[in-house]
């Protein structure tokens, strides 16, 4: 998108922070229906990041499928659960508590090493110089298709596999 510079960091940092704000309250809200709205945010933020960055269909892809359906599945599935059992009284940290923190506190500290050590503009030259190319011979729709029919196809099965477990486990929870 061709915004001028000011609007374009102004954006970055405004959708920035929702997507923090967002994954925080993923997190912290006790209520799963808070919680599942806030993931909803969260992907909408992510796929605004997509229209920053002039990737439309995965913007697109990104609000029909996580926004439009796994998110409203996620919604149905809470809705089917029993609420009593969310609001139980329960020490704050215990043991188990105590080492989902840890791990989950070496895995951020390592992907922002990682981050850090990582030489961004030669990625994003090297992205942008391929999409141009590659542009020219097919569309990016079409070049999509043809990806996730050959490379990605057992990722995109295994994906599907996924989600219709998730789906009968929804059914059994709900029939329960």
């Amino acid at each position: 998108m061709d915004l001028p510079e000011l609007l374009h960091d102004f954006l970055l940092v405004f959708l920035g922070s929702g997507l923090v704000l967002g994954s925080l309250g993923v997190v912290l809200f006790t209520n799963p229906i808070f919680s599942a709205f806030s993931l909803g945010l969260v992907l909408v933020c992510i796929s605004l990041f997509y229209i920053l960055t002039n990737s439309h269909f995965v913007a697109a892809a990104q609000l029909l499928i996580y926004v439009g359906a796994i998110n409203v599945l996620i919604l149905f599935a809470v809705m089917f659960i029993n609420g009593s059992e969310y609001y139980q009284d329960y020490n704050f940290l215990t043991v188990g508590d105590g080492i989902t923190l840890m791990v989950c506190t070496s895995i951020f500290i390592s992907l922002i090493t990682i981050i850090l050590d990582t030489s961004w503009y030669g990625i994003i030259w090297t992205t942008r110089t391929n999409q141009i190319i590659e542009q020219d011979l097919i569309s990016t729709s079409q070049q999509i298709g043809i990806h996730l029919s050959t490379d990605f196809f057992l990722p995109f099965e295994l994906i599907s596999i996924i989600l219709l477990a998730a789906l009968i486990g929804a059914i059994v929870m709900a029939r329960q």
